[in-house]
């Protein structure tokens, strides 16, 4: 909490302004205020026609421009819908006037008045009444915003520096409509997924979040401890293994967009809490997976964007489908000049080596981790149209069925874009034996110090032992499609309160 003598003298004469206001016998925090109209629904009631007298409405927002000129007052205000201008006037509001210029930047007031257009052209409320609705005790860090000459606005100060604005993600979002905007696209984009899923026939579940066994991916998972059962819990690091379980239960079709954790490093396309949609067809294939992102996402990016092509990292990224199909092995064979289905793993690490990469680093990798950075290093980069990445080794896929035609390699495909993956499908593994195997296999490597290799579910396998139908599956990280469709930098450019270190850094914090 903040003490007085840690407050600036701005804070200090807000203060006392809400000192004068509770004088007056003016509530500085009221209850509730009736709108008739949204700011902008208020602008667009107005018609010249109407003259000095236009309809009376009923508008709040918050207080974010206001100049005063002896007995007259100009404010503006602004709500989720945009901005309308104020005209207050002392004869028109009589000892409420007085209040009125105690108004700050960033109050928020009610405005009750007729519409008219000044002589500048602008649509405004002439206030008959006002009331205080919240008083603002601490300024947002607003900018100065110019126009230029050549008509670009521009704002000077304001939040800039990124860790205050995800630390105080409310203040970001008070002072920047164009992030707001960010955070409008994410739910208008996460509704398109569900319209789509739902008109082909999904069914929306829910599956735990708190799982005694985490599994369906490769991560490390959190742990938790729950007291009446006396027994650790994991928050799930992907819902696979629960949908796949519902699909043997008799449910053909089913869906999840939610939230999975993985305790690992962050980036700027990793954060340890993030969204992820995954969905599971039963009689259907990766094949069918791949026809469905060449279906949902361009119609998304239509949506949200209104093109096939948009520019992302000042690159065009064109969606029309249909896209390329990339071999896993022939495109690390192409850039690295290394089959990695046959050559020893002592090879591949001497490849990432003369490509720049750390010996104390490769030395370690064995099996999947180091395909995986096979491919990171020659492949991932040059993928920036989408691209399905398809037919991986064995060892980088235990859920997956084995290819029917291609030895060593499993049917599954990742969908990158502009170098990032966004989606991860299979034709998934229903053969309990086979699956009992492969989980051995993640048991053995765990042992040999992969910590990241996933736990025997025997209840899982139990699953499948009763049987599951030909299935495919697709995950897809809502997070980076975002970014993706809002030209963001970075993850925590698109989730509103991304994972921090306490202020001050410690966790005394």
């Amino acid at each position: 909490m903040t003490t007085a003598d840690e407050r600036n003298y701005v804070e200090q004469a807000r203060r006392e302004k809400k000192a004068q206001l509770e004088a007056l016998g003016v509530r500085p925090f009221a209850y509730r205020f009736d709108r008739s109209h949204p700011a902008a629904g208020a602008v667009a009631l107005y018609d010249d026609a109407m003259g000095e007298n236009g309809p009376e409405v009923r508008v709040a927002g918050r207080v974010v421009a206001a100049r005063s000129q002896g007995k007259t007052m100009f404010a503006h205000l602004e709500d989720h819908s945009g901005r309308i201008q104020i005209y207050f006037r002392q004869d028109a509001l009589g000892d409420r006037y007085a209040a009125a210029r105690l108004i700050d930047l960033d109050d928020f007031v009610g405005v009750t008045g007729h519409l008219f257009r000044t002589r500048t052209g602008e649509v405004t409320v002439r206030a008959t009444a006002f009331e205080f609705l919240t008083k603002s005790l601490k300024p947002l860090p607003r900018g100065k915003t110019q126009v230029t000459e050549t008509g670009d606005t521009v704002t000077y100060g304001g939040v800039a520096d990124p860790e205050f604005r995800y630390r105080q993600r409310y203040a970001d979002l008070a002072v920047h409509p164009d992030v707001r905007q960010v955070f409008v696209t994410r739910a208008e984009a996460i509704k398109y997924i569900r319209r789509f899923l739902d008109d082909r026939g999904y069914l929306e579940v829910e599956t735990p979040i708190l799982q005694p066994l985490y599994g369906g991916a490769s991560a490390r998972p959190f742990m938790t401890h729950h007291n009446a059962l006396d027994m650790p819990l994991y928050l799930r690091i992907a819902d696979e293994l629960y949908l796949k379980r519902l699909i043997v239960g008799g449910f053909d079709r089913v869906y999840e967009i939610g939230h999975d954790f993985r305790n690992e490093g962050m980036d700027r396309t990793h954060n340890p809490e993030f969204t992820m949609l995954e969905f599971y067809e039963a009689y259907a294939d990766y094949t069918d997976m791949m026809a469905m992102m060449e279906a949902m996402i361009p119609g998304l990016v239509r949506h949200c964007r209104g093109a096939d092509a948009i520019e992302v990292d000042g690159r065009t990224i064109d969606f029309t489908p249909p896209w390329p199909r990339l071999s896993f092995v022939e495109a690390i064979l192409e850039r690295a000049g290394v089959d990695v289905l046959s050559a020893p793993e002592s090879a591949l690490r001497q490849r990432l080596i003369e490509a720049g990469e750390p010996r104390d680093a490769v030395e370690p990798l064995a099996g999947g981790r180091l395909l995986d950075e096979m491919f990171k290093t020659f492949v991932e980069p040059h993928l920036v149209q989408p691209t399905f990445v398809i037919d991986h080794p064995v060892a980088l896929s235990p859920l997956a069925k084995v290819h029917r035609s291609k030895p060593g390699v499993v049917e599954r495909f990742e969908l990158f874009v502009n170098t990032k993956e966004i989606a991860n499908a299979f034709s998934e593994l229903n053969d309990p034996d086979d699956q009992r195997a492969r989980f051995e296999d993640q048991v053995r490597q765990r042992a040999a110090g992969d910590d990241e290799s996933q736990p025997y579910d025997a209840d899982y396998v139990r699953a499948l032992e009763y049987g599951m139908p030909p299935t495919g599956g697709l995950g897809l990280g809502i997070d980076r499609l975002v970014m993706i469709l809002t030209n963001q930098p970075s993850i925590r450019d698109v989730i509103l309160f991304p994972a921090m270190r306490p202020e001050g850094g410690g966790a005394e914090a």
